[in-house]
């Protein structure tokens, strides 16, 4: 039985995305990063970096999203989330490391100077910072699917899995106004219905279940 550590509406979500569509069944152990359970020693074990998502599938431990995403469509290739030619996989992982490096990075920054930080660690100049730097790289993802339905060929990708829930972060910061293209694709794949809650609905959820 697959295991997941980490909680909606962690990065986690990709990776329940991805265990819906491919129906693994799995166990999902909540990690309280409020509860700083994150950083208990049984938790360190799995990941001495502190941070969640981590998959545990046998006697493999693995983290970071978007490697646990590729591990997962690479083992399970009947439902085709792998490009199949070498030019179409180079694509993506080329998406999948700007979505990880030069969307979700300022994102992070914005996250970590509004709330994750204490107020004295808060540097207010670097969430406008980081909110420009994230605007443009938008503006480049936005011309990218200007005319198209997916972010690599003509199919579903693991790259699509990693980018929804990417976009869906960053919309929750009111920066899509300016992509109608992405909005409509965000849209889309939360119409799926192995979808996992939005991070807006993930927030919701724990706030009335407190």
């Amino acid at each position: 039985m697959l295991k997941l550590y980490g909680t909606p509406p962690t990065r986690a979500l990709r990776v329940v995305w991805l265990l819906n569509e491919l129906g693994l069944e799995h166990e999902l152990h909540p990690v309280d990063l409020m509860q700083d359970e994150h950083h208990q020693q049984d938790f360190l074990s799995l990941n001495p970096a502190a941070k969640v998502p981590v998959l545990v599938d046998g006697d493999l431990v693995l983290t970071e999203s978007a490697a646990i995403q590729l591990y997962l469509a690479e083992k399970y290739p009947q439902a085709g989330f792998i490009p199949e030619t070498l030019e179409d996989r180079a694509q993506m992982h080329r998406w999948m490391f700007f979505l990880v490096t030069e969307v979700e990075q300022p994102l992070w920054r914005i996250a970590r100077h509004t709330f994750v930080y204490p107020d004295e660690k808060r540097i207010p100049q670097d969430v406008e910072l980081a909110r420009q730097e994230c605007l443009e790289m938008i503006a480049v993802l936005e011309r990218h699917m200007s005319e198209r339905e997916f972010i690599v060929g003509d199919r579903l990708s693991v790259a699509d899995f990693n980018a929804a829930y990417t976009l869906d972060w960053a919309n929750t910061e009111e920066m899509l106004e300016s992509a109608p293209r992405l909005r409509d694709y965000l849209k889309a794949m939360y119409s799926r219905p192995t979808a996992p809650p939005t991070i807006v609905e993930a927030f919701s959820a724990m706030e009335s279940s407190g």
